[in-house]
Formats: C-alpha cells, structure tokens, sequence
C-alpha cells in the first residue's frame, strides 16, 4: 500500500474506480456470518480517512476536492462540512484523515509540500470555519529536517491517519514508518519506529495504542497485523496477524476490529491498491488471530463504529453499513 522507497500511488486507480456500480458493488460483498452490508453512499471523490464527529454524524475528507463530507449515518445524507483545504496534486494526498478535540474539526494533509512539486504545506490543518483554517503542525518540514534512517524517496513523508491522544494527535507515516506525536502547539516528537512495516491507522484505549500494520510488498496475510504500544515505551506488542493490507483499526461492541484492503495486485508496482472487492472486516481474537466478519469489499481504507453498525469507507468513493456487527 505504501511503497518505502517510492513514490505511493495507492489511489491510481480512484478515478476509474468511481464509475462503478452499485450493483456490481454490492454483489461483490458477503458475510461468513450473516451479516448484511449495505451500501449508505456513493460518489465521494478521494475519500480516505474518517472520523465519528461530535453529533454522531460520519464525517469524510475529499481529497480531489480539498473538502470535508458530513454524512448522515442513518440516512446517508451528504453535506459539506468544509472547503478550501489543499487538493491532492497526484494519485494521493491532499486531505487525508480528520478528527475532532471537542468541537473543532482538525484535518491531516499530505503530499502537498514543495519536495513533491507542491506549494503547500503537510501537516495538521485546524478548521476555523467552513472555509478558513489555520495549519497547526508543519509534519513535513518536521520530517525533512528529522528523517528516518534509512532515508526514503519523498522527504515529508507520507502521513496516513491521525488519532486524538492527550489533548493531540498521534499520526501515522506509512512511508517512514513511524509515529508521531503532535501538539496544538506544533510541536512535533517521533514516539516509536519500526522497520519496514507499513503503518496505517491508529486506535486508543486507556493508554494502550493499537495500530495497523500492512506489511511491505506483497502484503502478505501473516505481515498483516495488529499491534499495541505505550507512548513512552519504544516497542510494539503483537496483538494479532493474518490478513492482508491491513489499513485501520477500531474498538466496537465485541472487541477490537480491523479493516484489510485485501489481496495485492500479483505483480503489481509498489503502492498500489488492493485487487478489487478482495477486502474484509476482520474480528481480533485474543488468540491472536482473526476472522473475517464481511468480505467482499472494494478497496477498504477507513472504518468507524456507530452504536452496533461498522461503517467502511472505500477508494471508489463509498460508504457501506454493516449493522450488528457484535452480534
């Protein structure tokens, strides 16, 4: 999904891929356990991360569009939250993730910088209003100046997902592989490293950090993991392992959950996505393992657990609702 020392290309395929069906969508998705998946949303143009905001509503980035969808979970009503961010100037980046302290919406940007032919600046973005905001945190200034060793084709780094933590975010760089802790401030610390690991989206609970890894190229199922970690320790612990492209993390009722993109493209370029409909959500046992809860889905990148429904947004530009998920 990542490529570690070139350029990701994990959304390549997002234009053509908007043109799908419903039907063909819908079709390609099933349950081992019963569950029904049902499609909530089309349409959305660059969609990659998501967050629950403080009314309960679903809230998306577009990052073709440098905007915030709002949707309605129950209804799949879509509004926009906000414009005027940066848009993506590839296949990727612009307006990655979102997440909320309190009632103020903050945005991650990437790929936007000078060092990638843009002007603009990655890092966290505070939303002031529905078109105005101010840039809080320059993460990739930051990493040119901090790089990992060794150091890798873009030098700001490719940030994938944010998580509020004491009154800030931890963030994700799927290209440098580590994690950073960032505060409203703008300051900027590196938490842990890892080796070619490729991680991805983040969840908390109490002060453990659980965070999905999605393995180098090919993705394989046994490189597909969960793992937890302290801020303050420099090693992860091995939650569980067996899926493929493992993408993002979540706690819903019953435990702990994590989103697969799916098998690689056999033969496929470094960075790119999953092969269609070949995603799933995966239960985490204690044992260490996972089971898959629906299968089928079309490029998966972000989950969200409203009440008992998952919510999966989609590199096509969907959003579908699993309901009863615990059950």
């Amino acid at each position: 999904m990542f490529a570690t020392r070139k350029l990701p290309i994990l959304a390549v395929s997002l234009a053509a891929a908007t043109s799908l069906t419903i039907a063909s969508s819908a079709s390609a998705t099933s349950s081992p356990n019963g569950h029904h998946a049902r499609l909530l949303v089309s349409g959305l143009q660059g969609s990659v991360g998501s967050t629950v905001g403080p009314d309960r509503a679903l809230y998306v980035p577009e990052s073709a569009t440098g905007s915030i969808a709002r949707i309605n979970p129950r209804t799949g009503h879509v509004s926009t939250f906000a414009t005027g961010l940066p848009k993506r100037i590839g296949d990727l980046g612009g307006a990655m993730d979102v997440a909320f302290i309190h009632h103020t919406a903050y945005v991650l940007v990437t790929l936007v910088s000078p060092d990638v032919g843009g002007t603009d600046v990655d890092g966290i973005y505070r939303m002031d209003g529905p078109h105005s905001f101010t840039v809080v945190a320059d993460i990739g200034a930051w990493a040119i100046v901090h790089p990992p060793v060794p150091a890798f084709v873009v030098p700001s780094g490719v940030q994938y997902a944010m998580q509020p933590y004491r009154g800030g975010f931890l963030v994700t760089d799927g290209h440098h592989n580590r994690v950073l802790r960032v505060t409203l401030d703008g300051t900027i610390s590196e938490v842990i490293a890892f080796d070619d690991i490729v991680p991805t989206g983040l969840a908390v609970r109490g002060h453990k950090v659980f965070m999905a890894e999605a393995g180098p190229v090919p993705h394989l199922p046994e490189n597909g993991k969960v793992v937890s970690f302290r801020t303050h320790t420099p090693t992860a612990r091995l939650v569980a392992r067996g899926a493929p492209l493992l993408v993002d993390v979540e706690f819903g009722r019953g435990g702990l959950y994590a989103l697969s993109q799916g098998y690689f493209v056999p033969g496929g370029a470094e960075g790119s996505p999953a092969s269609p409909n070949t995603g799933a959500l995966e239960r985490v046992h204690h044992d260490g393992t996972m089971s898959p809860v629906q299968t089928g889905l079309d490029r998966p990148t972000s989950l969200e657990f409203i009440k008992g429904s998952a919510y999966v947004i989609t590199l096509s530009g969907e959003v579908w609702v699993i309901h009863h998920v615990a059950q």
